[in-house]
C-alpha cells in the first residue's frame, strides 16, 4: 500500500495547530466537494482530503500517526512496522458510501467516518451523514434593491421552490443553510451573490452612485436631491466642487447585521455645455476675461 502524508494533503505543517487544519480542511473541502467540483479527479481527491482530516483533527489518531516518524513520502510504498496490525485493527469498513484507503484502515480499522458539512461551515451536527450523499449545495442571485430589504423569497432551487429568509446585512458570498431542504434529504447551502445593478455600484456596505451637475451649479454650489434605495434625501453641495470628486452620506447605503448601514457616496460628474448661443457664449467669454 501507499503511505498517506496526510499533512502534504491539507497544505498543513506538521506543528499546525488545530484551527488551522480546519481551516485548511473547510477550503479543500468546498473546493474538492463533488457537487461543486465536476473535474475528474475532484470525487478521489475530496475523499482523500476527509481522510488526512479525520486523522488530523483527533489528537489520539494524529498522535498515532505520528509514530511513523517524518521520514515517510507521499505515495511512497509503505508496510506496517512490525505488530501493528497484530492487534485485529485491519478491517475494510464502508463509511457512508466512500471507503477509507487501505492505509488509514491499516493504522485505525473501524475508527469514524468521513467529516460533515458540519466540520465545513461551522456548527456540529449530532447524527453523521456524508455530505456526498445527502447535502448539496446551490448559489442564488439577488437584485441590489432585494439584499437591501431582505425578508422571505420564494425561489426555484434544483427543480424544488424554496422559501428562502434573506436577513437584512446579507453580502456577497454569504453562505446560508436550509436545514432538511435538500433534495437528497439532508441540508442545502445556498452561496449568495448579488447581481450588478445599473445605478449603484457595491463595496462591502458601501454604495457609490453617479450624478450630472450642470457647471453652474458645481461652481455656485447648491443642494441635490439623491435618490437612495430607501427614497430620496437631500445633500449640500460645496461650491467649487471637482469632477469626480465624491459626497458622502452616511448611513445610507447597505444595512449591516448590528442594524447600522453602510454609506452613500455620490460622485459628481459636471456636465459641460455643448451647444452655447451668442449671448451665452458673450457670458463665458466675459468670465474668461475676467478670470
Amino acid at each position: 500500500m501507499q503511505y498517506k502524508d496526510y499533512y502534504k494533503i491539507l497544505g498543513v505543517s506538521r506543528d499546525a495547530k488545530t484551527d488551522e487544519i480546519k481551516k485548511a480542511y473547510r477550503k479543500l473541502a468546498k473546493q474538492y466537494h463533488p457537487d461543486v467540483n465536476k473535474e475528474p479527479g475532484a470525487e478521489e481527491k475530496y475523499k482523500e482530503i476527509n481522510e488526512a482530516y479525520e486523522v488530523l483533527k483527533d489528537s489520539e489518531k494524529r498522535a498515532k500517526y505520528d509514530t511513523l516518524g517524518m521520514n515517510w513520502q507521499q505515495g511512497q510504498d509503505f508496510t506496517p512496522p512490525p505488530g501493528w496490525g497484530s492487534s485485529g485493527n485491519y478491517q475494510h469498513v464502508d463509511f457512508g458510501g466512500g471507503n477509507f484507503s487501505d492505509f488509514f484502515q491499516t493504522l485505525f480499522g473501524n475508527a469514524g467516518g468521513f467529516g460533515n458539512f458540519g466540520d465545513i461551515f461551522g456548527g456540529s451536527s449530532s447524527s453523521y451523514h456524508h455530505p456526498m450523499s445527502r447535502d448539496s449545495r446551490a448559489d442564488i442571485t439577488l437584485t441590489l434593491q432585494d439584499a437591501f430589504r431582505g425578508g422571505k423569497f420564494s425561489m426555484r432551487i434544483g427543480g424544488k421552490t424554496q422559501s428562502v429568509n434573506i436577513p437584512k446585512g446579507i453580502t456577497e458570498g454569504t453562505e446560508l443553510k436550509l436545514r432538511g431542504k435538500s433534495e437528497k434529504g439532508g441540508d442545502l447551502y445556498l452561496t449568495i451573490h448579488i447581481a450588478a445593478d445599473s445605478v449603484y455600484e457595491l463595496n462591502g456596505y458601501d454604495l457609490t452612485r453617479e450624478m450630472k451637475v450642470p457647471v453652474y451649479d458645481a461652481v455656485l454650489g447648491k443642494d441635490l436631491t439623491v435618490e437612495t434605495l430607501a427614497g430620496e434625501v437631500s445633500v449640500k453641495m460645496p461650491p467649487g466642487i471637482q469632477d469626480g470628486q465624491k459626497l458622502r452620506l452616511r448611513g445610507k447605503g447597505m444595512p449591516k447585521r448590528d442594524g447600522t448601514n453602510g454609506d452613500l457616496f455620490v460622485r459628481v460628474r459636471i456636465e459641460i455645455p455643448r451647444h452655447l448661443n451668442a449671448k451665452q457664449k458673450e457670458l463665458w467669454q466675459k468670465i474668461a476675461n475676467e478670470g
